[in-house]
């Protein structure tokens, strides 16, 4: 099958790491026999590249009826070539002119719905202005709009499933497709030491926060939990890292010190992907702590399969997906309270034996359900349902 694949982000961007999900499906199709091209939306002008043999084909990113068309005609072409247009995220500048082409070239129509963008646009927005409204706007009616326009849909959660069905998606043509881990990069066989010795890190047992560090994230509530256990006088033989960056890293550090943690808590502020196995397997514990809303209970957090795949032992909210993707492989707590992940943190620490239980049950539900190997053969079955 011929696929193309829209994409709304930037791959030449750090600060996009989003664009994780689109290559490791693209890969995983392609090892199954699938001719594959990936279009993203460049943030500057960038060559044409590849992933692993699959064409990676930048285009403008400028918002202007003028790109609009531009990139409407050109997505045309490449759709005419096409068997499947496969259309992530409901970016208006990206998944107008995609669902456009593909209707023009008569082209099943594939949304890879992965995140509810529209509250996590207004949750996150910094300054109200007529572009703001307009792009959140754009995602309201397209994450409306683009369940019931595709011939079918891939979720992230079930809480996206859900919501598509209520949107007018046909309930036979919805993939469940969290997101995965790369289980090579992604292994309890990483050195773990070269990270350790780098921190000064000895006999403490890390615990470890990875992620981007902007809103809808929700670090402060590990800060808490921090000093929740420093006051207990309970922090002795541990040391805790934050592994990230992003606009909230300074407001994050500034806190940390208000908190009187600055001693206590290691930033590493931004590590390349390549690195991040190798952080994760530094680690004795990692967390995952979230809120309770709209956002959280549609999420798939990829720090999660992360750390499954490395065999960590996790403490994370019950909220939404979570709850189902650590099943023996760590504690789950109520979300949005910091004295449960400390307790959490603080059980685990005393406890090797259970540590190293969790990382075996960790790993297993790695390789057997959250993988991009899974998730790509869960949407490839729908592709050939539009056939």
């Amino acid at each position: 099958m011929k696929i193309l694949m829209v994409h709304p982000h930037d791959f030449q961007s750090p600060m996009e790491p989003w664009t994780i999900r689109i290559l490791k499906l693209a890969d995983e199709l392609a090892n199954k026999g699938h001719e594959i091209k990936i279009v993203y939306f460049s943030m500057k002008p960038s060559p044409r590249g590849t992933f692993r043999n699959i064409p990676i084909i930048p285009i403008n990113r400028t918002i202007s009826l003028g790109s609009m068309w531009g990139n409407f005609k050109t997505l045309l072409g490449m759709a005419r070539w096409a068997e499947m247009v496969h259309v992530q995220k409901s970016h208006f500048y990206a998944a107008i002119p995609a669902v456009a082409a593909a209707y023009t070239a008569n082209k099943p129509l594939h949304y890879d719905w992965d995140d509810w963008e529209e509250k996590i646009f207004f949750s996150s927005i910094q300054r109200i202005s007529p572009s703001s409204v307009l792009t959140g706007f754009s995602f309201y009616m397209l994450e409306r709009c683009l369940p019931f326009l595709a011939d079918s849909v891939s979720v992230a959660s079930d809480a996206l499933r859900t919501l598509a069905l209520r949107r007018g998606a046909d309930k036979k043509r919805i993939a469940m497709a969290p997101v995965g881990a790369d289980l090579v990069q992604f292994s309890p066989a990483q050195d773990r030491d070269a990270v350790r010795q780098k921190y000064k890190i000895t006999t403490e047992v890390l615990v470890l926060y990875h992620g981007q560090l902007h809103s809808c994230q929700y670090v402060r509530l590990f800060l808490k939990a921090i000093r929740m256990i420093e006051d207990k006088n309970l922090g002795a033989g541990l040391k805790f890292m934050i592994m990230g960056s992003g606009y909230d890293l300074g407001p994050l550090q500034t806190f940390t010190e208000e908190l009187g943690l600055k001693e206590r808590v290691i930033f590493t502020d931004f590590v390349q992907h390549e690195d991040v196995p190798a952080h994760i397997a530094a680690a004795d514990i990692c967390v995952a702590p979230f809120e309770d809303n709209e956002i959280t209970r549609c999420k798939s957090p990829l720090k999660i399969v992360e750390y499954l795949a490395s065999g960590k032992p996790i403490v994370a909210s019950d909220i939404g997906e979570v709850r189902y993707m650590i099943e023996g492989a760590g504690l789950l707590v109520p979300p949005g309270r910091a004295d449960e992940i400390a307790r959490g943190i603080l059980a685990l620490a005393a406890d090797a034996p259970r540590r190293e239980a969790m990382s075996v049950a960790a790993r297993k539900r790695a390789e057997e359900k959250y993988n991009w190997r899974v998730s790509a053969e869960s949407i490839e079955r729908v592709y050939e349902m539009d056939l």
